[in-house]
């Protein structure tokens, strides 16, 4: 079954480890290095079985390639995951992580996700050098994420609307963590009318109170009419049950996997919903871990992502002349790179 599943997507290299003193229990997955060293986040999650674990690297690693190859960068995709929730955490948990880590010698470079930030990004960083996000890296990464996506709207708005002007369009923001609200004060700064939604209703009161914003509870927020609907918590959320629901014109968030799967790009298409592929329009936060890992500035990393919005306006524009989806555009954008970085690499 692992090999099956390897090859579907035509991993490199998986990698399983284990340390018996700490209870350590992760899978890397390397999925193409042909642009560079592949990086990508460790996330640590309490998975219900160990294929689950399994499906969810080799999907997140390839999704990173398609990222970083899209938004030029040269790196591969990498991905890793810790099985367990936050109570196996430990310093000497993640240090043995970080020596295996180091053991995969520069093809894989780590950095945070879920439930890992910059002190578990330390203990690693004790045991290699193949680390970014630690406390000692660039500041305040989610704002630069956050930026990439607000200048994303920007772009879906000019196709849509004519204009990027944010000024009086209705968004809804879905999830309150760092970067989705960090995006609602973008939002706000530009005019927007902008609503907000997520599971911590202190975390949404905050804002409310602080910021001026509407709210709206988690199980309505498909119901919601609004001009731009901005995923930016769970993945999966345009699904076939909320998919018909939908009352917007635009598609564009932060989070990961937003379409639970391909074919729903083609059906919000078929809808007149414009959706802005999430590697593309939320790739502030690798360019910021990339620009940490070349030795780069925060500022460097926030002109690149303030590039996010002409990138995706390209891709629209590439979707339209060849009748496809914007999803599709991206892919044959990221495969087009990887094709030629091989074709210069083959021996003649």
């Amino acid at each position: 079954m692992v090999f099956d599943a390897i090859g579907e997507r035509g991993h490199e290299q998986v990698s399983y480890f284990t340390d018996d003193e700490t209870g350590l229990r992760a899978i890397a997955a390397i999925h193409d290095t042909t642009l560079g060293p592949s990086l990508g986040g460790t996330r640590l999650y309490d998975y219900e079985t160990e294929e689950e674990a399994l499906h969810d690297v080799l999907r997140l690693s390839h999704a990173m390639t398609y990222k970083a190859a899209a938004t030029e960068l040269p790196l591969g995709g990498g991905k890793a995951v810790v099985l367990g929730g936050p109570e196996v955490a430990s310093p000497a948990l993640f240090q043995a992580y970080g020596r295996a880590v180091d053991r995969l010698g520069g093809r894989y470079v780590t950095s945070v996700d879920v439930n890992t930030g910059a002190a578990e990004m330390d203990a690693i960083a004790e045991e290699t050098e193949h680390v970014v996000g630690t406390s000692s890296g660039l500041e305040n990464p989610s704002a630069i994420t956050a930026h990439g996506v607000f200048r994303g709207i920007e772009a879906c708005a000019e196709h849509v609307y004519g204009s990027a002007s944010l000024d009086g369009r209705r968004v809804l923001v879905q999830g309150t963590g760092k970067v989705g609200t960090a995006l609602a004060k973008q939002l706000l700064e530009a005019g927007a009318e902008v609503t907000v939604s997520d599971v911590d209703a202190d975390r949404v009161e905050r804002l409310v109170e602080t910021q001026g914003v509407g709210s709206v509870a988690p199980e309505a927020v498909v119901d919601e009419e609004c001009d731009v609907f901005a995923p930016c918590a769970i993945g999966g959320v345009v699904n076939d049950e909320s998919l018909p629901r939908l009352s917007c014109d635009i598609v564009a968030g932060a989070a990961n996997n937003v379409l639970a799967e391909r074919r729903h790009a083609a059906a919000l298409a078929d809808r007149g919903i414009l959706y802005a592929p999430d590697y593309v329009i939320n790739a502030g936060g690798l360019i910021t871990v990339y620009e940490e890992y070349a030795g780069g500035t925060r500022e460097a990393a926030l002109e690149k992502a303030d590039r996010i919005g002409d990138r995706l306006s390209a891709l629209i524009e590439r979707a339209e002349d060849e009748g496809a989806t914007v999803l599709d555009a991206a892919d044959a954008y990221a495969e087009d790179r990887l094709a030629e970085k091989r074709e210069r690499a083959a021996p003649v």
